[in-house]
């Protein structure tokens, strides 16, 4: 028992001198970036940073107030919510007045009055960036922190609270008649240019990129619509609104009718108001893909889970076996089927389209892994349970916590430093050869090793 409270004193002491170092002495404004060389001399996030600059991409700005927040509720500590308020009010000053986020806020003087900040004076006749961006869960996870930040501070700061409701306004405002959104807004769409439509094949389309400004298309890349849905979920049950539940049904009903006719009863990456697959980027053709396919079958049965609706669960099944058909030699799918052949697509590193996988450019993944036995085994689950139960019971905190688990404990504080920081081996990812940083501070690692240490202190003594 003496052991225990021991090491209970010190994750909460390692937990708070960690944290108390990211606030005071990592952190801009409150905010964060991804990474930083030992001394803090050299910043990115996704691409080369400095001191006046934050990232709200993950792993950025609300992954670490998360983090922190999660330091609040483990150790009902005032310091963790107060630097998790602070990293809050950072979100809030860059917030843009479309509702959301750019990946990245400036704090410089000059280059904010390029964009359009909501909780700025706008500047007559100046042209200011307002773009906000559903890319890479950035303005989803804003919102999923400042409305965690404001359960937490039950609902008594004002500015947090004004900014996670704009901000779900914004996505209820932009969200296509057929249930979709964009990857990136500044306002309602005009709703007589996006009729809704079944999806369908194109009659033809180019292998040569067209060039053409993608940003108003249905998209599924990297998840972006299903992690809105997850938002719109979380704010019904926090704020008892309807509306949005509703909007995260449309969205589940945009899914059925983004599903492929035959031959190719999956998903395209995006597609245009047509209700057809379309080019994106110079990499990323009309073409059915395998890897955001996974994540709508996903999405579908959380809507299920949520609403239980069994027309969500009915597309899955043939998506699963025309998946198993199209999988590769080695066990993965291809990012990109051509359309109606279903011949794998892949690029050179020149970008020219081809049906050989010998030249691809190592950025993007041109194939995937496969998920379909978990997905599969998932959708069985939730086919065979009545309704009533269709949701997993809530996971309880275990009561004492397990030894692998004091392991980990013991392992993460004997890597803290006497400063209070985790500093590993590693180099900038954006900085080049020639950068000398060996040395990296990593808010990845720092939220792994927070949510370490507040799990533990929030099992049973």
């Amino acid at each position: 028992m003496a052991d225990d409270a021991a090491l209970r004193r010190q994750a909460a002491a390692g937990l708070k001198k960690a944290c108390r170092f990211f606030d005071e002495v990592v952190s801009a404004e409150g905010g964060y970036l991804w990474r930083y060389s030992e001394d803090l001399a050299v910043r990115e996030g996704e691409g080369k940073a400095n001191a006046t600059t934050v990232w709200v991409q993950p792993p950025g700005t609300p992954t670490v107030g998360t983090a922190l927040l999660d330091a609040y509720k483990a150790t009902g500590d005032d310091f963790h919510l107060d630097a998790a308020r602070r990293t809050g009010h950072c979100l809030v000053r860059g917030q843009l007045r479309s509702g959301g986020w750019d990946y990245r806020i400036v704090f410089d003087e000059k280059e904010r009055a390029r964009r359009a900040y909501r909780v700025d004076r706008p500047l007559e006749g100046k042209s200011q960036g307002n773009t906000s961006t559903l890319d890479d869960d950035t303005t989803q996870a804003a919102l999923r922190f400042l409305m965690a930040l404001d359960a937490g501070l039950q609902q008594s700061d004002a500015a947090i609270h004004e900014a996670a409701m704009t901000g779900l306004e914004a996505l209820l405002a932009v969200q296509y008649p057929i249930g979709a959104w964009p990857q990136r807004f500044e306002g309602p769409p005009r709703a007589d240019d996006f009729p809704i439509r079944q999806a369908s094949y194109p009659d033809s389309w180019s292998w040569e990129y067209p060039g053409k400004d993608y940003k108003t298309f249905y998209t599924f890349n990297d998840n972006a619509i299903a992690d809105v849905i997850d938002v719109m979920f979380l704010a019904a049950e926090q704020y008892g609104d309807r509306r949005f539940r509703a909007a995260a049904e449309r969205a589940g009903q945009f899914m059925l009718l983004a599903q492929m006719p035959d031959p190719q009863p999956g998903w395209a990456q995006q597609y245009d108001a047509n209700m057809q697959p379309a080019w994106a980027r110079k990499f990323e053709p009309p073409a059915v893909t395998g890897g955001e396919s996974q994540g709508v079958m996903r999405a579908l049965m959380e809507v299920y889970r949520r609403t239980g609706d069994k027309k969500y669960l009915e597309p899955i099944p043939r998506a699963l076996q025309y998946y198993r058909r199209s999988l590769l030699a080695d066990g993965r799918l291809a990012r990109f089927y051509e359309l109606r052949t279903n011949r794998p697509l892949y690029f050179t590193k020149d970008y020219q389209l081809t049906y050989s996988d010998a030249d691809m450019p190592t950025h993007y993944s041109f194939k995937v892994g496969s998920s379909l036995d978990q997905i599969e085994r998932e959708f069985e689950r939730l086919s065979q349970t009545p309704i009533d139960q269709r949701n997993p019971p809530a996971k309880k905190a275990p009561q004492k916590p397990s030894k692998s688990q004091e392991s980990r404990v013991r392992s993460v504080l004997a890597s803290l430093d006497s400063q209070g920081r985790w500093v590993e081996n590693g180099r900038m990812r954006y900085h080049g050869d020639a950068d000398p940083t060996r040395r990296v501070i990593s808010c990845e690692r720092f939220v792994a090793n927070v949510r370490v240490l507040a799990g533990y202190l929030a099992t049973a003594p």
